[in-house]
């Protein structure tokens, strides 16, 4: 094990690089086969946009509640690996039946697994990640994580779109077949991912359970005792800003809301992940060297201007801007918060810690949804948009005046 840990692979441990590859085949798949659900909700299924916005925001909340719970286990028993593999392959399992969905409650129950089968994984992952990488180099760690996992929604896109071309050519909207095909490819890389999890990643050695820290032992109902006070104050700031980040699901139907063909709308989500790939392993090692808060900061006020840009364009050329900016803000935040989650925390409670960041994340996540539904169907397009940008800018505040370094 310990020769396994201080071998290098392109200058990373082998936990995090692997669990790089593992993320990156599985976005492949989920972005193939998940991306483009709020479309084939409403071009194929012709939901409305507050069933689409329940659907995506109850499908996080139950990935929350899942992240919460795996993360606080991971730490009572001091292993990590097997609920990573119990998430992947719970996801790769439910994957195929998006193929046979033929109603809303179809695709929420299939949304509903996958979600299911992410949140038990994520804490965990998350944690190993950070057992596997020094303090001085997380940032980075996570910086490759967050870009290889984008580098898959990049070849999953591609692949999406390649098929669009192939069997629609650059029809508006979204049919049923090509969606069909989408799937039936998309299945392919998540079994591979679950392969390459199983064989190549290691679980850490807990020397510091083992000694017997009864912080870990707290009950489920008292997960958030013994946390530093800043700790709690990130996560209320987090769920400030969640509040008004909805569901992606709206950023895409933003565009074809301004008559992007469905070719474009791909192309677009390509465009998005590269920015985001690129920016993701930079802004990690900044945040190595000038800290992570900085970072943070930075991301969300392109998140903040980003949705502003949604809420006021009238041409497709300003959505192609916008996407490519709303990845720079993922690249900036994403891997930096959960750095700085690391931070503010024991090892020993990793878990738990990275459970109560996604699930706050998750739980928010279903009231702004359905908010942003409600607003997008009762004023206007643009109102969501308008709401996110505001709440992003209140988060971007309290980050700066209430959570110290």
């Amino acid at each position: 094990m310990q020769r396994y840990d201080n071998k290098k692979i392109w200058g990373f441990n082998p936990n995090v690089f692997f669990l790089g590859i593992v993320s990156l085949l599985t976005d492949i798949s989920s972005e193939m086969i998940f991306t483009l659900v709020p479309l084939f909700l409403s071009n194929v299924l012709k939901s409305t946009f507050v069933v689409i916005g329940f659907v995506g925001g109850l499908s996080e909340s139950i990935d929350a509640a899942c992240r919460i719970f795996s993360g606080w286990f991971s730490d009572k028993v001091g292993k990590r690996k097997p609920l990573t593999v119990l998430g992947y392959s719970v996801s790769t399992i439910i994957k195929p039946f998006m193929y046979l969905a033929t109603s809303w409650g179809a695709v929420l129950a299939v949304r509903f697994g996958d979600r299911v089968g992410k949140g038990i994984r994520s804490s965990s992952r998350d944690a190993l990640i950070a057992d596997s990488a020094s303090s001085a180099e997380r940032g980075k760690g996570f910086g490759l994580h967050r870009a290889m996992d984008t580098c898959g929604a990049v070849l999953g896109l591609v692949i999406a779109a390649i098929i669009i071309y192939l069997v629609q050519g650059g029809d508006l909207q979204l049919g049923q077949d090509t969606y069909k095909w989408i799937v039936l490819v998309g299945t392919v890389p998540a079994v591979i991912a679950v392969i390459v999890l199983i064989i190549f990643v290691r679980d850490k050695k807990r020397i510091d359970l083992a000694a017997g820290n009864h912080d870990i032992k707290l009950p489920l109902n008292k997960l958030t005792v013994g946390f530093d006070k800043r700790f709690i104050l990130f996560l209320a700031v987090i769920a400030i800003f969640t509040l008004g980040n909805s569901s992606d699901f709206f950023v895409i139907l933003r565009a074809q809301n301004l008559e992007a063909p469905l070719i474009q709308i791909t192309m677009m989500l390509v465009l998005f992940n590269i920015s985001y790939m690129l920016t993701s392993l930079p802004a990690g090692i900044i945040s190595d060297r000038w800290g992570r808060k900085k970072v943070i900061t930075v991301g969300w006020l392109i998140y903040t201007m980003v949705y502003l840009g949604f809420a006021l364009s009238t041409e497709l050329w300003q959505i192609w801007l916008l996407f490519a900016g709303y990845g720079v803000y993922y690249g900036m935040a994403e891997g930096a918060a959960r750095a700085f989650v690391a931070d503010l925390v024991p090892p020993e409670r990793r878990g738990t810690a990275y459970g109560l960041y996604h699930g706050v994340i998750g739980i928010t996540l279903f009231p702004a949804s359905l908010l942003a539904g409600w607003l997008w169907q009762t004023i206007s397009p643009a109102a969501p948009f308008y709401f996110g940008s505001s709440l992003a800018f209140l988060a971007m505040l309290c980050m700066l005046v209430l959570v110290r370094k």
